[in-house]
């Protein structure tokens, strides 16, 4: 191969660096996973990470050391945010620095070829992954999303009806703690009647799910003494927990995000706003003065 010149030298040793440091940091990862399973696919994705390496440095001749402090962020990431999360993360992140080789030279062309395979077998080992959580994510949106939009609905219309931001804190804490347990029953009926074995989980992360959330949207109400900036703070981390939420499931389940982030914000941010209405409506009709 010719002399490389001085801009592809550098983005092949950006994505060499890229590729040493996830070799260390899944080995790293393999070696402190109980489960087996997961274990091995770990340390087959840190081979291949490691084989991507030697590759590029076939042509830069180059070695590499491993970042020490960029691996430790990302296992705290992993350590925090699940396996899945982490490493499907810290893939993309790699694959944005990776351009196609035959635009820097064309006597790298034969490197686009290699980067997919690698890349479709990563593919393949990352969905191997058997993560807990990731298996019970529809109790834990059912949770979240049934929580986000009854007690927004019902504290925006208890703002205007009491105007008392410990009594719409109270009221909301009542509501939120006993919806959550109803729902929690719920899910535990329903995934028995469809025969799950699971069901006891299943209402654990749902009820965990819409217990969080309460005392989230809860908390302004008990810090702010203005009920209707109280609201508008709730409401702001609602759409807060809203795109958390779904850029996390976005990246550790490969879902559109744009689309579902919109659809919860809008159903959330549209019963808040009918059930304002409905608090006006019942304190202009019956009265209410507190």
């Amino acid at each position: 191969m010719k002399q490389l010149n001085e801009e592809v030298r550098k983005r092949l040793l950006e994505n060499q660096q890229d590729e040493i440091n996830a070799h260390h940091l899944y080995a790293f990862v393999a070696d402190r996973i109980k489960d087996p399973h997961n274990s091995e696919v770990f340390r087959a994705i840190s081979m291949d990470e490691l084989s991507h390496y030697n590759r590029l440095k076939g042509i830069t001749a180059v070695e590499l050391k491993p970042q020490t402090f960029k691996i430790l962020l990302m296992k705290w990431m992993i350590i925090i945010f699940g396996l899945t999360f982490g490493i499907k993360f810290f893939e993309k992140s790699e694959s944005v620095a990776i351009s196609r080789y035959s635009s820097l030279d064309a006597e790298l062309a034969f490197m686009d070829e290699i980067v997919k395979q690698e890349q479709r077998h990563e593919d393949e080992l990352i969905a191997l992954i058997n993560e807990e959580k990731l298996n019970y994510v529809g109790s834990i949106v059912l949770g979240l999303n049934d929580a986000l939009v009854e007690l927004t609905g019902a504290l925006a219309g208890y703002t205007f009806a009491f105007q008392n931001t410990r009594l719409i804190a109270l009221t909301g804490l009542i509501t939120g703690i006993s919806a959550s347990l109803s729902m929690a029953a719920s899910e535990y009926l329903s995934t028995r009647q469809d025969g799950g074995d699971d069901a006891g989980r299943s209402a654990l992360y749902t009820g965990v799910a819409y217990v969080i959330t309460v005392i989230l949207l809860i908390l302004p109400f008990l810090l702010l003494s203005n009920p209707f900036l109280s609201l508008g703070v709730t409401l702001s981390i609602a759409v807060l927990i809203i795109f958390l939420f779904n850029y996390y499931i976005s990246v550790a389940k490969d879902y559109p995000f744009k689309k579902r982030f919109i659809e919860m914000a809008v159903i959330s941010l549209g019963v808040a706003g009918i059930s304002f209405l409905v608090g006006i409506l019942v304190k202009q009709v019956f009265g209410i003065d507190l």
